[in-house]
């Protein structure tokens, strides 16, 4: 059975502009994403978590080795992955529903289909009764919904997150984890989710993968053998803390032993 996403040895390097050195962020990163898996990876600051997303969308080419979603070679961003980013970047002059709706325009869904598919998604995000509010009426979390919506809305087959609730306050992050699970849950969607928090990682995840200090490799796919359904509180138990300490001391090894040079995440 084929991976719903692949990623075969990929290494990146950066050209320095000033020196013509090279400044490698990635070296040989193979992961898989199963279908509606989610898979969240952590690392210590600039080990280029984030840089991964952009090669798996297709933004940033690899220097070496190659990303497949269904065993077809990503060489460009396509509707088949869709990126959540921290910003919700929301055009301030549309509504909720004009925001989600904006993509189904540019590829030229049929106004009518169009609208209905935001308006589910829109009522998927938990925000029916704001559809036809502005971005400046909404609160953080509520502009995240929108942004959610505005990536699921276009169906694709891999949703690519990149903190996308580094901006929130504790409280608001916390209720976004649950409402992400159970959108996550009625979407279907395989999810691979870039964050600093250990946490957040395991309360969302199926496996976390643990990259290493740059150049970023994988140190560690650590399952998540915890049920669902899975509620907050399930932060306070003792097998959480066990995953999140083992977690934590494969970062820390690596974040304190590693050079202070320029970061690429």
């Amino acid at each position: 059975m084929v991976a719903k996403l692949e990623a075969h040895d990929v290494t990146l390097d950066y050209v320095q502009p000033r020196s013509g050195g090279r400044l490698r962020a990635l070296d040989g990163v193979s992961l898989a994403l199963e279908d509606g898996e989610f898979v969240s990876i952590v690392g210590p600051s600039g080990c280029g978590k984030t840089t991964f997303l952009s090669v798996v969308d297709g933004l940033v080419p690899a220097t070496a080795g190659r990303i497949l979603v269904d065993g077809v070679a990503v060489t460009r961003p396509g509707p088949d992955r869709a990126v959540v980013f921290q910003d919700a970047s929301l055009l301030p002059w549309r509504t909720v529903l004009n925001n989600v709706l904006y993509g189904l325009e540019c590829i030229g869904v049929p106004r009518r289909e169009a609208r209905e598919r935001a308006q589910h998604f829109v009522a998927l995000v938990g925000l029916a009764g704001f559809a036809h509010n502005y971005p400046h009426e909404l609160s953080g979390g509520m502009q995240q919904r929108v942004n959610l919506a505005r990536a699921l809305v276009m169906d694709p087959k891999i949703l690519l997150m990149d903190e996308p609730f580094a901006s929130l306050d504790a409280q608001t992050r916390e209720a976004m984890q649950e409402e992400l699970l159970r959108i996550w849950k009625a979407a279907g969607k395989t999810v691979l989710f870039v964050t600093h928090q250990i946490d957040e990682a395991i309360f969302l995840s199926d496996r976390v993968i643990v990259f290493s200090a740059r150049p970023g490799r994988v140190k560690a796919s650590i399952a998540v053998d915890i049920e669902r359904p899975r509620a907050l509180r399930l932060k306070r138990e003792a097998r959480f803390h066990a995953l999140e300490d083992r977690i934590w001391t494969l970062i820390h090894d690596d974040a304190t032993t590693a050079p202070s040079t320029p970061t690429a995440d």
